[in-house]
């Protein structure tokens, strides 16, 4: 897809892969539903960056890409929350402006 980057970022002792385009400080955090992966959001992550913003999307621990983790059963929602932070984090994002979600799980 056009510009799209992909690279791997470790979070909390997981390599999660993660699909971006542009950078800056302005970014679009999209979070795909299950059993998706990032590339459900291709064609609005090329809209919302085409608008001026860094726009991200990345693999939920398991899916696509990214690793398993060890203990599978034991994840909840508050381990996705903390990879979140911590990709945010490691991508020097200090401030976001808006995550996108098409689950029900938020």
């Amino acid at each position: 897809m056009e510009n799209i980057q992909h690279s791997h970022v470790e979070v909390k002792g997981l390599k999660l892969h993660v699909a971006e385009i542009r950078t800056g400080p302005k970014a679009v955090v999209f979070l795909h539903g299950f059993p998706e992966i990032w590339y459900t959001w291709r064609y609005q992550m090329i809209v919302v960056a085409n608008a001026g913003y860094r726009v991200i999307a990345f693999d939920f621990r398991g899916y696509g890409l990214s690793k398993h983790p060890a203990k599978p059963k034991k994840a909840n929602l508050m381990d996705l929350v903390d990879e979140v932070v911590g990709l945010l984090d490691s991508l020097g994002i200090s401030k976001n402006y808006m995550f996108i979600n098409n689950s029900e799980i938020l």
